[in-house]
């Protein structure tokens, strides 16, 4: 029978995995910005209205480090996510929580939440003790 501090990690657990997957969508957000640079690039908006080719630049270069940088937090979160399931890894579970508090509503209280269980002595012993579910 699992204790209540294992059951919180394999809850845990599973919301960084939602949490992961909400990431990932919210990061594939700047592809509109990256089209459109690639549309400003490739046809230069011939006629009197010009737009420099630089803004083309400018959108596809900021949009191409907030798709990758979002991706691969994402990624990291969902790792997170499989190392508390694990009971592995303990200070990248924990820098991650920190930094899940970043994602403005649901990533803050994930992120204090997790931080609040993986504090606890027992968690930590859990943790120590290497027990893989």
């Amino acid at each position: 029978m699992p204790t209540q501090e294992e059951q919180n990690l394999d809850i845990l657990s599973t919301l960084h995995y939602v949490m992961g997957v909400i990431t990932f969508l919210l990061a594939s957000i700047p592809i509109i910005h990256l089209v459109i640079g690639i549309v400003i690039i490739a046809s230069g908006l011939h006629g009197e209205e010009q737009v420099p080719q630089i803004l083309g630049w400018i959108f596809v270069i900021l949009a191409s480090i907030l798709i990758v940088g979002g991706w691969i937090f994402a990624v990291l979160i969902i790792f997170a996510g499989r190392r508390l399931k694990e009971r592995r890894s303990y200070n990248f579970c924990l820098v991650i929580s920190f930094l899940e508090c970043l994602i403005i509503p649901l990533g803050t209280v994930l992120g204090i939440f997790t931080i609040i269980n993986l504090t606890k002595e027992s968690v930590k012993a859990l943790f120590e003790g290497g027990q893989v579910k």
